[in-house]
């Protein structure tokens, strides 16, 4: 069944600039979301999704309201979310695997929406620029012909993407958005920003930069977050790439060195040292090959449990 906005399904032979003529409104629904100052998010009651992540919970959730990702640069963040049960996804896309990622966040959506109850699958897609290398309308192109390919109606919200969310300034590109959240009880989306983005910060950075998966790091049902367990070998050249300037990481590590936020290089440098610390993760941080579980504490904050208490 067709990708439709208002109804109407979209025409993905024509290029993205004539579908957002057609839709006026999603350039209004764009401006609004732009026009939004990003809100920093305290870890409270928030499920954090790094890139290559997804997690789907339901408005009875009793731990998490509130599911986030930013860091977005060519990336694009997608909330998929059923209107009848509220079951809500979101995830941090990279182009990796475009059509099964889809595919998978879909099926994670439909799981706890019953298919009696009524309502419609509808998308929300943020993230992406006027990059000089074009990936990101390469990933709003594979994005929509993903969702346009799925056997169920789904419904186009949100389009704040590639030329949507783009801003010059002295001829270099730059996302205006670069991070979102979604409130899993009330639907609303706004931009947003982290202070925190654990638990296990590197260690899910680690399995993203050694090629993972997209993977679902959550458990609504028993309301836990779960990592790992994760494998890799030793990462190559991780001390060629330890002793190199700044400028060097950001240039040949990023895919969008002009655009990146402030922290990049720092967080590819700690990301870089765990690798280098665990180059058999499968010996150090997962010998049981058990995952890292962690539950919300009545403070609302993360807490690791043993596995064994579970």
């Amino acid at each position: 069944m067709p990708l439709l906005v208002n109804g109407v399904r979209v025409d993905l032979a024509r290029p993205t600039g004539d579908m957002i003529r057609a839709h006026p409104y999603l350039e209004e629904k764009a401006k609004l979301l732009r026009s939004q100052p990003a809100q920093t998010v305290e870890p409270k009651g928030l499920l954090y999704v790094q890139q290559r992540e997804f997690a789907v919970t339901t408005p009875k959730d009793g731990s998490v309201s509130i599911l986030g990702s930013d860091d977005a640069t060519t990336c694009h963040i997608v909330v998929l979310r059923h209107t009848g049960s509220g079951a809500t996804c979101l995830t941090h896309c990279d182009g990796s695997d475009t059509e099964a990622e889809v595919s998978l966040i879909m099926s994670s959506v439909k799981s706890f929406s019953n298919s009696t109850v009524c309502g419609r699958l509808e998308v929300h897609l943020v993230g992406g620029f006027n990059d000089d290398r074009q990936l990101s309308q390469k990933l709003t192109n594979q994005l929509l012909r993903a969702f346009d390919l799925q056997p169920e109606d789904v419904h186009l919200v949100t389009f704040c993407v590639t030329e949507l969310n783009d801003r010059e300034e002295q001829d270099i590109h730059f996302p205006i958005i670069y991070g979102i959240a979604v409130n899993v009880k009330t639907a609303e989306i706004f931009p947003a920003t982290f202070p925190e983005k654990g638990p296990d910060e590197d260690l899910r950075s680690a399995h993203v930069l050694t090629g993972a998966p997209l993977t679902n790091i959550y458990d609504a049902r028993t309301e836990q977050l779960r990592i790992g367990p994760y494998f890799w070998g030793p990462f190559p050249h991780v001390d060629f790439w330890l002793e190199q300037d700044d400028a060097q990481i950001l240039q040949n590590l990023s895919t969008s060195p002009l655009a990146e936020p402030p922290h990049f290089v720092s967080h590819i440098r700690s990301t870089l040292t765990f690798l280098k610390e665990h180059p058999f993760p499968s010996r150090s941080l997962f010998p049981d090959r058990k995952p890292r579980i962690y539950k919300k504490n009545e403070e609302g904050l993360w807490e690791q449990v043993c596995s064994d208490k579970i």
